[in-house]
This record gives C-alpha cells, structure tokens and sequence, in this order.
C-alpha cells in the first residue's frame, strides 16, 4: 500500500490481492509439473509395448492417473503444510497408495520402465509425508531397483535408474535434513525472541510506573503542603499529577497492548489506537508481510517502543512508519531527541542487535525524530 493507515491495512490483510498471495500458491505448480519430463520413459515404453492391447490401455490409464495425483497432492501438501517434520495432512496417504498402485498396474506394459515412477514416489514421501515414510520409501526403492538389475534379464538397462534413484535418495535426505532444520531453528529463534520480548515487557511496566508514580507521589505532597497557602500552585500542581497519570496510562496500554500482539498488523493497530488517544496521527507505509516472522516479531517490539517515547517525550502530532523488505522505520514531526539515550533507546538497541539487526536513533530531517531498524 502507499501511504495508508493502519484499518487500510488490516482490510488489505483480511482481503489478500494476487499480488499479496504466497508465490507458492501461485507458482509452486512448476515445481511439481517441471519433473514430468523424466516420465518421458515410460511413455517410451508403452509406444513401444508388445502387451496386450488391454494392458496397454491400462498402463496410458495408469500413467495419466499417476501423473493427476502427484501435482494434486504435491500441490495439496505444500499449500496446506503437511510433510518436512510436520503430519502430513489430511487424504495424503491415500494420494500416496494410489502412486504406488499405477506403478504397479503399469508394469506388465512397461516392464522395467514402470520403475521411472520411483523417483516421484519417493520425493512424494520424503517432502509430503513423515520422515519414516521417507527412510522406508527411499530404501525399498533402491532396494527394489536393485534386485531388478540383479535378477531380471537385460537388468543392466536399468542401472542409469538405480543411479538415479540412489542419487535422489541422497538429495531428498539431506535437502528435508536442512530444511527441517531451518525450521527448527526459525521457531526457536522465534521462542527466544518472544521470551525475551517478555522479560524486556516486563521491565518496561516496571520502569514506567516506578518512574510515574514517584513523581505523582512528590507532587501529591507539595500539592498538600500547598493547598491552603498557595492554591493557585496547588492546582498547577494537580494538573501536572493528571498529565503524568495520563501519559503513564498511555505508556502502560502500549506496553501491554505490544506484549498481547502476535502479528505487526495488530502491533501497528494497538500503536494506532493509543497515538489516536494522544492525538496523534500515524501513518503507514509499506505491508507487514514484507518481514519475515522473526523480523516482525522484533519490528513489533521496537514499534511499541518507539510509540512509547512518541506519546512520553515527543509532544507530536504526527508518527509515519515505514516497512520494507529488511526494514522498519518509525518516524515522527515532535521536538527531537535529547542528548544521549535513554532506557527505551537501549532497549530497541539491544532487540535489534539480539535479533541481527543494526538501530539507528537520531533527528529526523526537518525536525522531530527517526528509529530505523535494518536486518
């Protein structure tokens, strides 16, 4: 989107254009329909088959068949999550079995060729179903090719198949091996990012009502010392005590809000709502989904942070937030940074490091400030 605020935004998310959908969807058909060609083989053999006519009819049958449930059901596997570590989702199996019948049912029409169908049967196992499918797939077919090489006549056409097949049960081990991996490690780190984000959540309530109700507490009892000799600074100072619980309020119900947001679109909704309530306005550049979910995760730390020091120091009227693909900006139109940083700044500093990102803090051109975050 350009240039749009944050209901825009949660609408473009709720109603997904082409451009906005997982290229996956979109795209991973070629995926699964550009390792046909290898089919090639048997169709080779079938032209060429001296079955029966019947059997003939049943091997294009079976071929047709084999090749509508492998793009269904890899198609069907990788949109809906199954595979790679995870259950396998629902009617897999049965895709599975019904591979493994039309390779079966076309052997008496291609002989030794029916055996080209194991390359797919087992990158179906292996990216699609558990990993034990995987190991059972992968060595009954290097298995069962090899047997074929050794014990049937003219065996020794096949050894470029066995060499395939050897070669893939290889790649399909050690390709799901990192990928499975790369998963773990992504939900850990998302893990450690939450905990943290939990302990730093927690020492930010603190700071703020510590920090808020000290003064409130000196300013409750010069108001009371003042009361009857000088009411005129009494009210002043009552007015101050209103102001401070206010913005404290304001700082806990980003906090708060922050901790309870799993998404940054409902990070940059929970921040919309508590700048709306200081009446100031935020803008929003760019779509959330640009992040990757650890990158989000932080981003939505910092945006809360960063919104804090809006609402506590800025006296702003404005806050435009800008995200892209390895960034988030957060910027605003208030009186600048002071000298130094403070907690919050070393705290967004220390989240973004952790997080293998670089923070940048400093005086937005023109006036008011910029917290820009880059991974």
């Amino acid at each position: 989107m350009t240039r749009n605020d944050v209901p825009s935004a949660r609408a473009a998310e709720t109603r997904p254009t082409a451009a906005q959908k997982n290229p996956w969807e979109r795209f991973g058909w070629l995926m699964a329909v550009i390792w046909l060609v290898f089919l090639v083989y048997p169709i080779i053999a079938l032209i060429g088959s001296e079955a029966s006519i019947i059997w003939i009819v049943i091997g294009w049958a079976a071929l047709v068949a084999f090749v509508l449930l492998y793009v269904v059901g890899f198609l069907r596997g990788m949109r809906g999550g199954g595979g790679l570590g995870r259950p396998p989702i629902r009617g897999q199996w049965l895709f599975f079995s019904g591979l493994i019948a039309c390779a079966l049912i076309s052997v008496p029409a291609e002989g030794g060729s029916a055996l080209s169908y194991l390359p797919f049967i087992m990158s179906f196992a292996s990216y699609g179903l558990t990993r034990l499918a995987h190991w059972i797939t992968t060595v009954g077919a290097i298995v069962l090719t090899g047997l074929c090489v050794l014990l049937l006549p003219g065996g020794s056409e096949n050894l470029s198949v066995l060499a395939i097949v050897i070669m893939l049960g290889v790649v399909n081990t050690v390709s799901t091996w990192l990928i499975i991996r790369s998963a773990e490690a992504e939900r850990l780190g998302l893990e450690l990012a939450t905990s943290e984000g939990r302990e730093t959540v927690a020492r930010d309530v603190h700071d703020l009502i510590g920090h808020s109700l000290t003064v409130v507490q000196l300013k409750a009892q010069l108001a009371r010392r003042l009361i009857d000799s000088d009411p005129q600074r009494a009210k002043a100072e009552l007015a101050d005590i209103e102001s401070l619980t206010a913005e404290a309020i304001a700082g806990v119900r980003v906090t708060v809000s922050g901790a309870r947001a799993t998404t940054l679109i409902e990070q940059l909704a929970s921040c919309r709502d508590a700048l709306h309530a200081g009446d100031v306005a935020l803008r929003v550049d760019g779509e959330p989904s640009a992040l990757s979910p650890v990158q989000a995760l932080t981003a939505s730390w910092i945006l809360r942070e960063a919104t804090t020091n809006v609402l506590r120091h800025a006296e702003a009227s404005a806050v435009e937030v800008t995200i892209a693909p390895g960034l988030l900006a957060v910027e605003d139109n208030g009186r600048g940074p002071g000298d130094g940083d403070g907690n919050g700044v070393r705290g967004m500093r220390e989240r973004a490091a952790a997080a293998g990102a670089a923070l940048e803090f400093g005086a937005r051109a023109g006036a008011g400030t910029r917290v820009e975050v880059r991974w």
